[in-house]
Formats: C-alpha cells, sequence, structure tokens
C-alpha cells in the first residue's frame, strides 16, 4: 500500500519559515520524481516545486528564491522549505510521487497570517 505522509504545516506570521516533509512508503522511493502542490481556496492546485529522481529542481516563480526542495533517498523523505512566507503562500500544500503511476499525500495546511 502506498503512503504519502505530509508534516510540518502551521500557522506563521509573514516572513517566517516552516519546512514541510513527506515521508513516502509502499514504492521505491529513489526513482520517482518528486513535487509540492499546493491549492489555496476558490483556487486551482498549483505546482510549486519538483525534484526528479536525478535531483534536478525546478519551482514556481512566485516561489523562486524563498522555497527549496531537497530529497534523502535513505530516509523516503522529500522537504520543501519555505522561507520568507508571504499571506499568497497560505494553502494546503500536497505531497505528489509520479513516475508510472502517480500518488498524492493527503495535504498539510500552511497560514502565513499575524
Amino acid at each position: 500500500q502506498v503512503q504519502l505522509v505530509e508534516s510540518g504545516g502551521g500557522l506563521v506570521q509573514p516572513g517566517g519559515s516552516l519546512r514541510l516533509s513527506c515521508a513516502a512508503s509502499g514504492i521505491f522511493f529513489s526513482i520517482y520524481n518528486m513535487g509540492w502542490y499546493r491549492q489555496a481556496p476558490g483556487k486551482q492546485r498549483e505546482l510549486v516545486a519538483r525534484i526528479t529522481r536525478g535531483y534536478s529542481t525546478n519551482y514556481v516563480d512566485s516561489v523562486k528564491g524563498r522555497f527549496t526542495i531537497s530529497r534523502d533517498n535513505a530516509k523516503n523523505t522529500v522537504y520543501l522549505q519555505m522561507n520568507s512566507l508571504k499571506p499568497e503562500d497560505t494553502a494546503v500544500y500536497y505531497c505528489n510521487a509520479v513516475d508510472q503511476y502517480a500518488y498524492w499525500g493527503q495535504g498539510t495546511q500552511v497560514t502565513v497570517s499575524l
């Protein structure tokens, strides 16, 4: 059974930082391309950052220079370090694993507010 379990979300003030983690089980993690998506109320889900099995990364323009995606294949975990958070980063953040099939986590809420 495949599971992606996100953690690390919460409430943070503008300018603050959070680190999201996504622990995977039931898949051969190292061959999967991993991504973080987010969905704000009333908006479509969007790709935030992606890291390939070859460690190439890409980011949506709005988070470049503030967010960093990384992976630890030994721990079957992908991370999203989020710095200089803004209110517009408020959303539910989802972990995604893609190879032949695609899998999703249940999401973790990130709220950036005073």
